[in-house]
């Protein structure tokens, strides 16, 4: 797909790949239609796009809310008069072992946080990929849906909801890439490895240096070299039901 001029969605767009992913494709000259949960963090991104030579309109939108994913789609296609992909990114942590002992009791992982990861980081990539796809079929006209997985997929220490989510959703892309094949919307998604994010650069230097030891190439991801892997699988049509692992040789 030549990204030019082409309407794309961005989802949690207000900071860190989400951010990057928005600021490399405004400089291809596409047009962005920017969602996140904080309105005045992605208007600030949708102004950086603007200055970076795309379009760019933000949008408040909650992935984890039906209403709210079918109501932005839908508004997307009323500004724009299009669709042509979507990237699915938005995303949270609640990190926590399943069960450890503490203080001679056993204290387990809250189902609190287990539900709020799967809300947002599979229900609602769940939601936003089912609305990009409905709404390109209406359009009748070809598409791309890519959906941010993660290395954590194979299974992260202290992840257990992370870990199942973005595993769901690398399942969920080959399926779609099968389902939707007929309606010629490519999906495909990019498994980042540990990656220089505001969040990550924030941790204590020995839980970074930690991090890296793990990791071949002995550095984080820049977040722009995640986001060419997006721009890669967006522009080759003959990519679909493929995960690109962006990791630095890292194995979990």
């Amino acid at each position: 797909m030549d990204v030019k001029d082409k309407v794309i969605v961005v989802t949690g767009a207000g900071q860190g790949l989400g951010r990057q992913f928005a600021l490399d494709c405004a400089s291809e000259g596409t047009r962005l239609a920017l969602a996140d949960l904080n309105l005045e963090t992605v208007e600030k991104v949708a102004a950086e796009c603007i200055k970076a030579g795309g379009e760019a309109r933000p949008y408040q939108m909650d992935v984890t809310s039906e209403e709210e994913v079918v109501g932005f789609y839908d508004q997307v296609v009323k500004d724009f008069g299009s669709l042509d992909a979507s990237i699915n990114n938005a995303g949270i942590l609640r990190d926590g072992l399943l069960v450890k002992e503490k203080d001679g009791e056993v204290v387990t992982f809250p189902l609190k946080k287990w539900q709020a990861v799967i809300d947002t980081n599979l229900t609602g990539v769940f939601l936003c990929g089912r609305e990009a796809a409905a709404n390109m079929v209406k359009l009748k006209k070809s598409g791309v849906i890519i959906n941010i997985s993660s290395i954590a997929y194979h299974g992260n220490f202290g992840q257990s909801n992370y870990s199942a989510a973005k595993a769901g959703v690398a399942s969920m892309t080959v399926l779609w890439a099968k389902e939707l094949a007929q309606y010629d919307i490519r999906v495909a998604a990019v498994a980042p490895g540990f990656t220089a994010t505001e969040m990550v650069m924030s941790l204590r230097d020995e839980v970074k240096k930690k991090f890296t030891s793990s990791v071949p190439l002995r550095r984080f991801a820049e977040p722009s070299e995640i986001s060419s892997g997006v721009l890669f699988l967006l522009k080759n049509d003959y990519i679909t039901g493929e995960i690109l692992e962006i990791s630095g040789g890292a194995r979990i």
